[in-house]
């Protein structure tokens, strides 16, 4: 049976599941204060703040954020509002001329398209301008409970370091990973890399030397191996 043959081929190997999972447990452990780290109490506002985060940190973001949904709750009043007046109150997260016009322009098209509402559908939400699966898998996961893979900077980075995926490109990463956990993991697991991305596996000088994940990551030693030296490495807040 050819198609049987192919889905077995596609598959992962089950050694590599198992790791990979093992993994995701001691980082459930090691974070479980993993969440979402931009504030929001709505599906439009987390849509809005994920596209300010762009080469930005989450920190500034929600430091502007009251100020941007006190005077815009909604689509209907940014789509309206004055460009100047939005790019004086997101300037801190840098590039507010263009994203003044990103979050602008969504806010139009979710009143044309959607009535209003930020739609619950990967295939929907990534028709918004400039809005891709990043932004989308975001949305989806933390505003609508729908699982997905968010392949940011983080994500990609750790789990090729974790020998999970060999691919750079960021569909191709989140199709190979999301193929090792179940669906209903995802999301969180999204939370747990990009905590610890943040706080010990950075992309220079990772902490292994006091990285929970040492024994089972065949990326062990990229960092400083010392436990005293590795210790100097961890942040106890990401930079997000």
């Amino acid at each position: 049976m050819p198609g049987a043959a192919t889905a077995q081929l596609a598959s992962p190997p089950t050694t590599l599941v198992r790791r990979a999972r093992k993994m995701n447990r001691i980082l459930a452990a090691t974070y479980p204060e993993a969440r979402c780290e931009l504030d929001f109490t709505s599906p439009w506002e987390l849509l809005v703040v994920t596209v300010l985060s762009a080469q930005t940190t989450d920190r500034r973001v929600n430091a502007v954020s009251p100020a941007l949904f006190a005077r815009y709750p909604g689509p209907a009043q940014l789509a309206a509002a004055d460009p100047s007046e939005v790019e004086q109150i997101i300037a801190p997260t840098g590039f507010f001329r263009s994203k003044t016009g990103a979050i602008m322009k969504i806010a139009a098209q979710v009143l044309e398209h959607f009535d209003g509402e930020v739609p619950d559908s990967l295939e929907a939400l990534v028709t918004l301008s400039g809005v891709g699966r990043k932004t989308a898998n975001v949305v989806l996961g933390d505003a609508f409970g729908i699982p997905g893979i968010t392949v940011d900077t983080h994500v990609g980075r750790l789990v090729r370091r974790f020998g999970w995926t060999e691919e750079t490109d960021p569909v191709k990463v989140e199709h190979e990973v999301g193929a090792l956990f179940p669906k209903r993991d995802w999301t969180m697991l999204n939370h747990r890399l990009i905590f610890h991305g943040r706080r010990r596996c950075h992309a220079r000088s990772p902490a292994c030397g006091v990285c929970p994940l040492a024994r089972l990551c065949p990326s062990y030693g990229e960092g400083p191996t010392d436990p005293i030296v590795a210790a100097k490495l961890v942040r106890t807040e990401g930079r997000a």
